[in-house]
């Protein structure tokens, strides 16, 4: 592919329905690069949801500490199938979310639809938003923004979509945590593109503070706090790997560029991770996991 080729510019259609009072602007062109479709295409690799039941506790709990409100104007970027989404709707939320894989936001519709919930689900890019400028309340991701290829264009699209004095919450895995773990045994057998910044980053309160120290002038109070998030299955560690392996799209996308041998070191080296760290019953997985809660105001 050519370079020109490689940044030519798709045609995308509008983002969808009007929610409450927020205006949803149609899609700004997308610069489909090879990034943007790496990113994509590694997302749309296995069903997300299968690993996402895992802790959807924990990020119902996260959603509660973000202080939702009813009526408050909602987005979760890089929603997944909802995790964050579903939950701040109960909570009384008008909310809308967004992401990068078709297939995950056609299961996030289905089950907002199951539950009688009423969001909109977009297809769109983290690095882009399609929605206009301060147009939400609180503006939240756990576990989804973080794996964007240009952080920098994240954080300044996710503070222009907030209003002044709204809120931004980010739930990002913490590089010693047992997940920065699992990600960096992934790194270990496929190195990540090159120029591409560690998605661990973060969950890194001092490399976030930098990032952060270029929007200083719109940012009013920003805080950090470690905190630990339950991975529960009815599968023992070896199962709950090869769940990973079938479902999840960067241990689906790891695994596809490995030979045999490779394929086996690396399964096996997942498998005493998450064995070292199982506290469940017998034929049962129950690993906790460090994320890096960071809650910022909008000034």
């Amino acid at each position: 592919m050519t370079p020109a080729a490689a940044s030519a510019q798709l045609t995308v259609d509008s983002c969808g329905p009007v929610v409450g009072d927020v205006t949803i602007a149609p899609v700004r062109p997308l610069v489909e690069d090879i990034l943007t479709g790496r990113n994509r295409a590694t997302w749309m690799a296995g069903d997300f949801e299968k690993i996402a039941v895992g802790y959807a506790a924990g990020a119902a709990a996260f959603v509660e500490r973000a202080g939702v409100n009813i009526g408050d104007h909602v987005l979760d970027v890089a929603t997944g199938t909802g995790n964050l989404a579903l939950p701040a709707a109960r909570l009384g939320g008008i909310v809308t979310g967004v992401d990068i894989a078709p297939n995950l936001i056609a299961i996030a519709r289905a089950k907002a639809s199951a539950g009688k919930l009423d969001i909109a689900f977009d297809e769109g890019n983290a690095e882009s938003l399609p929605y206009e400028s301060g147009a939400f309340r609180t503006v939240m991701s756990m576990f989804g923004v973080m794996f964007v290829p240009r952080p920098e264009r994240a954080l300044a699209e996710m503070l222009r979509v907030t209003r002044p004095g709204g809120r931004i919450a980010l739930a990002s895995w913490t590089p010693d945590g047992f997940i920065g773990k699992v990600l960096k045994a992934h790194a270990a057998f496929v190195p990540p593109a090159p120029g591409v910044p560690s998605p661990l980053a973060w969950g890194d309160e001092t490399q976030m503070r930098e990032r952060l120290e270029s929007f200083a002038g719109g940012i009013r109070y920003v805080k950090f706090t470690k905190r630990s998030i339950a991975f529960a299955f009815p599968i023992t560690p070896g199962g709950v790997v090869e769940l990973f392996r079938e479902y999840y799209g960067p241990s689906v996308n790891a695994f596809a560029r490995l030979d045999a041998a490779a394929r086996g070191a690396l399964e096996a080296t997942l498998i005493d991770l998450w064995s070292s760290r199982n506290i469940g019953h017998a034929g049962s997985t129950y690993v906790e996991a460090e994320f890096l809660e960071m809650k910022l105001t909008v000034g």
